[in-house]
């Protein structure tokens, strides 16, 4: 690896121009053709394709010719302004089906439900109802499942942008303070800039041959911004040192690139192998995030190792250029290395007591992840939009008026050849706990389609049990069973079968990928327990802050008392990753360390001292680029946000500075510890004994 780098270095020292020019125009291209993506991407995609209620829907729509659920559903005041609603549905060219008018039970309330056709442009038919006469009816308001899947889509896209809008002027005056100079600081984001065009047109070629999520997006500019942030803060920062050590010149940058560009190289790699074990998930939600993150890694290490060195070494010491004298002091006073700073004395402190220090964290961290045993979990639907939003008032007010199964009910395909094998289905049906209503129809020759409507609500414990037992019932005739809560069901049944999968390629690729950079067979192990222990106390809060309600007027949402079941995983693989990213960080310094001298206790201190102020402020830019999704107006992108920065500050706080260093001082020797065939593996393919020896 190394010689490789060193080669990239060469051609960025006597070719910066010209590989500047080529990423630019790269760029450029990337960017006309990518930014479009959004508009080619499909809706949120929660459902397993193998499942039951997957495969009842396809069958239910093929007999029918239109969806199985309610597209749209308009909550109006009166009887007559929801017959004048179903008029305007029955007008639209996508629309296949349109119930009749229902009142409530007090009268203050009608509805009317339709179904789109199967082969309707779910986003243009849902555009045209609210943009036509139907939106703008008095007294109407327009929900079901397609106008909410299309407004949390539409929401998200609003709140990314005010993200950013958030994100970029904080990310730079942080940068500013961490580097010291506007020019550094100008760098990470000059390398972000180039990377997040460069991911969404790769997203756009995988698109034309896999179907992925919009919600992929969200991710891929928090990721890009954080991580074009991180490794660009990690290079600029040893090209400081190297530019104190040997002046501008090819050797500061050739060293810079071999050092850093390794650790660069390996974190990206971990990040991308954590991020895509989601892949094996068959949700489109999920796959799609694996992808993004996984591109946007690697992305962000080809931006940071191609053209931030080709820039270095236009700017040579003017890297430190535009900065206030006392700050310039303080930048060239750390460029040139203080070992015995706070962060090495706090090591040393740590590794005078590594044991207790060392339970003392876990003991915190586990303690902070007890709430996860409580979580709970539900699915995407109104309740995730503000109070504000129409589709989401439509919503409130079919509850309200109707009962929150009325437009959700559990459907049940039966092959009953006629009406008599049908009817005795419904007798068995209406025989059920929780079943308030049941009613068939034909939809097609053999096929009958019976809805059973629940007495509570679909996100409920009752109404899963109801499919349960729908499931469980020794019916005449076969029968399959869907709807939003059969859906949910089974969506949980498919994180279960793919969960040990997933975890398996996250901690195969990981113990992989450290024991190349580390060549120790300990550290891994380790690094997949501190992993847990910093997730499980990063879920803790999320349940404590999200699921309990805790804090809802400061952070501005309303808690469902669950969180949204395809969110975990996300959260999971990405503060995973990010968290491994640290531990490179400070693994491949101490590794760097040793192999120039330094004794075990020493190389530890040493390396803290050199990486602290940087893993730091990395991981306090990453919170900023990611965390800035907590201001999302949708609960689950907030909450996404919020628990990846928690993830971040614990890792880089608790774990990073004193776990670390405290399990390192009670391994001792015994942390670079391999069997003897591991070893010769490992220095014939690692490229180890190319490292640079300083000290």
């Amino acid at each position: 690896m190394t010689p490789l780098l060193r080669r990239t270095a060469l051609l960025a020292w006597r070719h910066p121009r010209r590989l500047l020019a080529a990423g630019v125009a790269v760029a450029v291209v990337a960017g006309v053709f990518g930014f479009g993506v959004t508009e080619r991407l499909a809706p949120y995609g929660a459902t397993d394709p193998a499942s039951e209620s997957t495969r009842a829907d396809e069958r239910l729509e093929r007999a029918t010719g239109h969806t199985t659920t309610a597209d749209a559903a308009a909550a109006a005041r009166a009887p007559a302004r929801a017959a004048a609603a179903a008029r305007l549905l029955r007008a639209d060219p996508a629309v296949a089906l349109v119930s009749d008018a229902r009142a409530s039970r007090d009268g203050r309330t009608a509805y009317v439900a339709a179904s789109f056709r199967r082969d309707a442009d779910v986003v243009e038919t849902v555009d045209r109802l609210r943009d036509g006469p139907l939106g703008s009816a008095p007294g109407v308001v327009l929900g079901g499942q397609a106008v909410i899947d299309r407004t949390v889509t539409e929401v998200t896209g609003e709140d990314l942008a005010r993200a950013e809008l958030i994100a970029l002027p904080i990310l730079f005056l942080l940068s500013f303070l961490l580097f010291r100079s506007v020019v550094a600081a100008l760098l990470p984001l000059l390398v972000a800039i180039v990377t997040i065009p460069l991911a969404f047109f790769a997203m756009r070629l995988v698109n034309e041959a896999v179907s992925l999520s919009v919600f992929a997006v969200n991710l891929v500019t928090g990721l890009a911004l954080g991580l074009a942030i991180d490794y660009s803060l990690l290079v600029v920062s040893r090209y400081r040192e190297e530019l104190a050590r040997h002046g501008p010149g090819p050797e500061a940058l050739v060293a810079t690139v071999a050092a850093a560009g390794r650790t660069v190289m390996f974190s990206a790699f971990t990040v991308a192998a954590a991020l895509a074990a989601l892949l094996v998930f068959p949700q489109k939600f999920l796959y799609s995030m694996g992808v993004g993150g996984a591109l946007v890694a690697l992305l962000s290490a080809a931006s940071a190792l191609l053209l931030l060195p080709a820039l270095l070494a236009l700017l040579g010491s003017r890297v430190n250029a535009l900065a206030p004298r006392r700050l310039q002091r303080a930048a060239d006073a750390e460029a040139r290395g203080e070992d015995r700073g706070g962060w090495y004395r706090l090591s040393r402190w740590v590794m005078r007591r590594p044991a207790p220090v060392a339970v003392a964290c876990a003991v915190l961290l586990v303690a902070l992840a007890l709430p996860v045993s409580r979580m709970e979990l539900t699915f995407v639907d109104a309740g995730v939009l503000p109070k504000d939003v129409e589709a989401r008032q439509a919503s409130d007010a079919l509850t309200s008026g109707f009962g929150a199964g009325r437009t959700s009910p559990v459907v049940v395909l039966a092959e009953a050849g006629d009406r008599e094998e049908a009817n005795r289905v419904v007798r068995d049906l209406r025989g059920l706990d929780g079943a308030r209503q049941v009613a068939a129809q034909p939809v097609g020759e053999g096929s009958w389609r019976i809805d059973v409507f629940a007495s509570a609500d679909p996100r409920s414990e009752e109404a899963e049990r109801l499919v349960e037992d729908v499931r469980a019932l020794d019916t005449p005739v076969p029968i399959q069973v869907t709807g939003r809560t059969a859906a949910f069901v089974d969506q949980k049944a498919s994180l279960r079968d793919h969960l040990p999968l997933a975890l398996g390629v996250l901690a195969g690729t990981t113990l992989v990928l450290l024991f190349a950079l580390t060549g120790s067979v300990l550290l891994p192990f380790a690094a997949l327990l501190m992993n847990a222990l910093t997730i499980g106390a990063a879920f803790g809060l999320v349940v404590l802050v999200f699921q309990d309600g805790r804090l809802e007027g400061l952070l501005g949402f309303e808690a469902r008392g669950a969180l949204e079941s395809l969110q975990p995983p996300v959260l999971f693989a990405l503060a995973f990753g990010l968290s491994t990213d640290y531990g490179v960080f400070l693994l491949d310094r101490i590794r760097e360390l040793r192999a120039g001298g330094a004794g075990e206790r020493e190389a530890v201190a040493l390396a803290l001292q050199r990486t602290g102020r940087t893993v730091t402020a990395a991981a306090l830019l990453v919170c900023v680029a990611i965390g800035a999704l907590g201001a999302s107006s949708i609960v689950f992108v907030k909450w996404l946000g919020i628990g990846t920065a928690a993830a971040v500050l614990l890792d880089a706080t608790i774990v990073r500075a004193l776990l670390v260093p405290a399990l390192l001082g009670v391994l001792q020797r015994r942390t670079w510890w391999a069997p003897r065939p591991l070893r010769a593996l490992h220095a014939r393919f690692s490229g180890a004994a190319d490292a640079p020896r300083t000290r």
